[in-house]
């Protein structure tokens, strides 16, 4: 644990992965059509629309990173982002109403899950194609350093991600014009439904980025503290002006791929050792000596009522107008609608 984090600081990174949980738990039991972890009852309706992938487990990694991050630097994010985009600073309660497919969403309930973007808190967009966020990151950072602004670009994506074009596209444009871009690397072991070391040649995004004269570091992602102090050294480098930085964080994905997924094709003797390493637990356990145990319950309690909320907003929360499907649509020609 990086034992210099202040107090206040250690308990908001608490607050932030609790808070992605108790999402992800309710929205995978509102995609189900179940009861949520905190009773709400679905009426056997699934409540989220479309495609839902989840991070649970993995909120070490978005909370330790983006603590660094300010309204004005840049996101880019995966089809599993929720987590990048709270820990961004987004609206809970709208991200929510986007999941449920309702007017008052991020996208207009267009986009759902994995299209999710609050371009106000520098949250540029989640991604369904694997690997897609890279360039939109480096394009970003570009921008930012053409325009001379004071900020950076975050790009998290996936283990599976190294493995396609774009990685080494991005990471190479990015060191040739010496970009400020952090790469995140959430290496969950699993890419889908196929474990990634077996498809993965070498050590992975660490010493694939170090072929790149980019420096790497990695981190015990399920470990706030670590990645929190690892992340602040490699933003601030970033900030500096060393250019593109990569955070290699060694995780786990606790769920299957999506939320209807039970993952039947994982050992369950590897789920069960990844959960003895859950990213909450240990942090709980790590705070345990200079924190009040009440205080965590009522932080966790606060999120649960939170995200309740969220629920219940998005559930009475309108439906788009059906006109809107003729809106945020490419042009193709004058009336072609009419």
């Amino acid at each position: 644990m990086e034992t210099a984090i202040p107090v206040p600081e250690r308990i908001a990174l608490y607050r932030t992965m609790v808070r992605i949980r108790a999402f992800e738990n309710a929205a995978e039991a509102a995609s189900q059509g179940g009861v949520s972890a905190y009773g709400q009852q679905a009426a056997g309706v699934a409540k989220v629309r479309g495609p839902l992938h989840l991070s649970t487990g993995q909120e070490a990694v978005p909370a330790g990173v983006c603590a660094h991050l300010t309204p004005v630097d840049y996101l880019t994010s995966t089809h599993r982002g929720h987590g990048h985009t709270l820990a961004k600073g987004a609206d809970l309660v709208r991200m929510m109403c986007e999941l449920f497919g309702k007017a008052c969403g991020f996208n207009g309930g267009k986009g759902g899950s994995m299209h999710i973007a609050d371009f106000s808190v520098g949250m540029l967009g989640a991604n369904g194609v694997v690997a897609a966020g890279l360039p939109i990151a480096v394009g970003a950072a570009h921008a930012q350093k053409l325009l001379k602004q004071d900020a950076i670009t975050v790009c998290f994506f996936g283990d599976g991600a190294i493995n396609r074009g774009p990685f080494l596209e991005s990471l190479n444009w990015a060191r040739v014009y010496g970009l400020p871009v952090l790469f995140v690397c959430e290496d969950n072991r699993w890419s889908a439904t196929t474990a990634s070391g077996p498809m993965t040649a070498g050590d992975g995004a660490s010493v694939r980025a170090q072929a790149m004269d980019i420096a790497a570091t990695q981190v015990d992602g399920n470990d706030v503290f670590a990645v929190h102090g690892a992340a602040g050294r490699l933003v601030a480098e970033v900030r500096a002006g060393s250019g593109p930085r990569l955070l290699h964080a060694l995780t786990y994905r606790v769920k299957g791929h999506v939320s209807v997924d039970p993952a039947a094709y994982r050992d369950p003797a590897e789920v069960a050792a990844a959960l003895e390493t859950d990213p909450i637990a240990h942090a709980r356990a790590l705070l345990a000596g200079d924190i009040d145990a009440a205080l965590l319950e009522a932080i966790e309690d606060e999120a649960h009522a939170e995200v309740e909320a969220a629920l219940a907003a998005a559930d009475a929360a309108p439906w788009p107008e059906a006109s809107a499907a003729f809106s945020d649509v490419q042009t193709t020609g004058e009336g072609q609608w009419t």
